[in-house]
């Protein structure tokens, strides 16, 4: 069974002890509509998983014939596994904020305007078939499917926690090597110091190593820099999907459709040499 599921009750739990205690502060962790657009993303997440899932897993053992290396199966294996995971996850989140089609999964989970553990559950129904894109390496290189499934809803289920402002920043080692709900805060900030930065789930060194860590030091302004102002749950699933599809029947040669597809979010034609990095969490107009 995936430990995802199991958690969920927990999940449940956190989410209802962080709204009494904010409420108790007198802060507004969570709005009714807000957390049922999440739950509308969750819920179209898992219908979509439950459909693909073993299709995943069977490609996954396919590879897994050919392998180039035996990493095995004990407990440092495991280890092992969940680091290379998690060094591969930052390679694909931060491609898909640089990647105009991999947006189109991912701003799903950045729609939302708070931050709170029911905005961690607001996943894209169409993630789980981008990151295969970026997984289906790691068969080949010797890593048994079960042991990345396992080792993959541990680190899914590290990385709600991360979703809170109930929690400030901790013990500095555990800030230094780990990512943390202050790290991750910052990463869902549309104020310009934050756009695309602190990319990891687990290991905040992948930041520290490839130049993309932000510490949380301004108040951030959570959601889009262009938010998207609606609760309808197909439109926060698929309308930027929508919009690249348009923009692509409108693309006047193979090679733009290419670059819209494939340029950071944003992009347009024409904008080449002046674009915008900050340009990225704009859904395209």
């Amino acid at each position: 069974m995936d430990l995802t599921a199991l958690a969920l009750p927990v999940f449940a739990l956190l989410m209802l002890t962080e709204a009494t205690v904010t409420v108790l502060r007198g802060q507004e962790a969570y709005t009714w509509r807000d957390f049922g657009g999440s739950m509308s993303q969750l819920s179209m997440n898992i219908v979509v998983k439950l459909a693909t899932q073993g299709l995943v897993i069977l490609l996954y053992f396919f590879l897994y014939q050919f392998r180039l290396f035996d990493i095995g199966s004990g407990p440092l294996q495991w280890v092992f596994t969940l680091v290379v995971l998690d060094f591969f996850f930052y390679w694909y989140h931060r491609s898909s904020h640089r990647c105009r089609f991999l947006w189109c999964a991912h701003v799903v989970h950045h729609s939302s305007q708070h931050m709170n553990f029911g905005t961690a559950l607001r996943q894209s129904p169409t993630g789980p078939l981008t990151i295969v894109l970026f997984y289906w390496p790691l068969p080949l290189l010797g890593f048994h499917p079960l042991i990345m499934a396992s080792a993959g809803a541990v680190a899914t289920i590290y990385g709600f926690w991360t979703h809170t402002e109930t929690i400030g920043k901790l013990w500095r080692p555990i800030e230094w090597l780990f990512v943390t709900p202050s790290h991750h805060r910052a990463h869902h900030g549309s104020n310009p110091e934050y756009i695309d930065k602190n990319y990891a789930n687990l290991f905040i060194i992948w930041d520290r190593l490839f130049g993309t860590f932000e510490p949380e030091v301004a108040p951030i302004r959570y959601g889009l820099i262009k938010n998207i102002d609606t609760y309808n749950p197909i439109k926060i699933g698929f309308q930027e999907w929508y919009r690249l599809f348009s923009e692509t029947t409108r693309a006047r040669s193979f090679q733009e459709a290419f670059k819209l597809w494939t340029n950071p979010p944003g992009w347009k034609p024409g904008r080449d040499r002046n674009y915008s990095v900050a340009a990225s969490q704009f859904p395209a107009n």
